[in-house]
């Protein structure tokens, strides 16, 4: 995979213009792990590295941490395609950017955020992409999900969640492109039947 400066996978100009959204959105999860008897955790978004910060003042290394780490998990878990039309079908105008290795080229989506679970704790936190839609065709449309397809309830301006533990779970790395829809048609299907049901017949891989 090409290197690149890291800040180049979000893509500025098209979050500026939605639904008044800062340039990075990002998931970031609560200070303290829940003790709710259904095992979630509260989970609250941030629109930048440095709103994260600003919350927590005592974990910006962790929090800049986090981003880096999302960074890199995009780069492995995100939706390949073999052309930048199918891409922007999933994802919207000017939200895919092209890779190039060895091998050939694709195009993946811009991450538009990350979570971050147990940001304070003094055990290991987990951070996972974000991604959302721009295109009239994606059931995703300004909405947050994942890179294998789970999708968050309520629009991107929603920040607060609650989250199961398994969110966190590392995803597949992804080593193929797959065509227009397939992405939308894995949200769609999560969406409908959970995503237990629909894990184990996965586009990744």
């Amino acid at each position: 995979m090409a290197t690149q400066k890291r800040t180049k996978h979000i893509n500025l100009t098209r979050m500026r213009k939605s639904l008044a959204v800062k340039p990075l959105a990002v998931g970031v999860a609560g200070m303290f792990l829940s003790a709710c008897s259904d095992n979630r955790q509260p989970a609250d978004i941030y629109t930048s590295v440095d709103d994260c910060t600003s919350d927590n003042p005592d974990a910006a290394d962790e929090c800049q941490a986090a981003y880096q780490q999302a960074i890199d998990e995009a780069a492995r878990t995100s939706p390949k395609f073999s052309s930048v039309a199918d891409c922007e079908y999933e994802f919207g105008p000017n939200q895919c950017r092209q890779i190039a290795t060895d091998n050939g080229s694709f195009f993946m989506p811009f991450m538009a955020g990350f979570m971050v679970s147990q940001l304070m704790s003094p055990r290991t936190y987990y951070s996972q992409p974000l991604f959302t839609s721009y295109s009239p065709y994606s059931p995703f449309r300004s909405r947050w999900v994942t890179s294998d397809g789970y999708i968050f309830d309520g629009d991107i301006r929603k920040r607060k969640y609650r989250v199961k533990s398994s969110t966190f779970k590392p995803k597949p790395t992804v080593s193929r492109t797959i065509s227009r829809g397939g992405f939308g048609s894995s949200v769609r299907a999560k969406s409908s039947w959970g995503s237990s049901r629909s894990r184990s017949g996965g586009w990744g891989g």
